[in-house]
């Protein structure tokens, strides 16, 4: 077991209590502030400070048992599903399937199937809203290459994961690192206000696509893709 999978359950993800935890600081500051001053604007600073934690918040998700699935990285809406003719990880075609994650939405990212790291890249870039067509070139981003479970760093992926930041998102954080497992549905990161994450898949033609574009879907519950008999 991985030392992030070890992380006890939190109602505010811990992947990112450096950014929650200032905020609830000088929200509890401010509202000592306001009650001495005028107490009704305590609940003002209240409800701002709730709004902000809700960015963080971690919900508990059953994850689908079945064999041969991939399962949604992240929260949101489906806004891309492409099949690209060639990529570099994987040698020929591809899948991808992109999901917009709103502000209002669960902002953890979580495994599509059960697997071993093989790499992730960091790379900068640009902060053009999540839904602009070329975001996910342009935009800053963290790409994690995934093999399969009990494989090593030098096989073949089977899937990538591409977190992407958004115009309000500047924010991605992934602890894992080459040769950790990953089981179906755990927790990899999350990606602050707002912003794109990728799911991509080798072998186009192997996959049934269980979603359209449009359609809402949540990290490590919904399926994306199903093997083909």
């Amino acid at each position: 077991m991985s030392r992030s999978s070890q992380l006890p359950y939190f109602p505010l993800s811990l992947y990112g209590w450096k950014i929650w935890l200032p905020i609830v600081a000088v929200g509890a500051a401010v509202g000592l502030i306001l009650y001495v001053l005028y107490w009704p604007l305590m609940l003002i600073d209240a409800v701002m400070v709730l709004a902000l934690l809700a960015f963080f918040r971690d919900i508990p998700r059953t994850i689908p048992g079945q064999v041969g699935i991939m399962v949604a990285p992240a929260d949101g809406k489906v806004t891309e599903i492409t099949r690209v003719d060639h990529l570099p990880w994987f040698g020929g075609p591809a899948l991808k399937i992109g999901i917009f994650l709103s502000v209002l939405d669960v902002h953890i990212n979580r495994s599509p199937c059960a697997a071993t790291v093989i790499s992730t890249k960091f790379e900068r870039g640009l902060f053009l809203d999540a839904r602009h067509p070329e975001s996910g070139k342009k935009n800053q981003s963290n790409t994690i290459l995934l093999t399969g479970p009990g494989k090593t760093t030098d096989d073949a992926p089977v899937a990538v994961v591409r977190q992407v930041a958004g115009a309000i998102a500047r924010r991605i954080i992934c602890p894992f690192h080459p040769g950790e497992s990953l089981t179906r549905g755990q927790r990899i990161g999350m990606i602050a206000f707002g912003s794109r994450t990728e799911l991509i898949v080798p072998h186009p033609d192997q996959w049934q696509t269980m979603v359209q574009v449009g359609m809402s879907v949540k990290g490590g519950a919904s399926v994306l893709l199903q093997l083909r008999d």
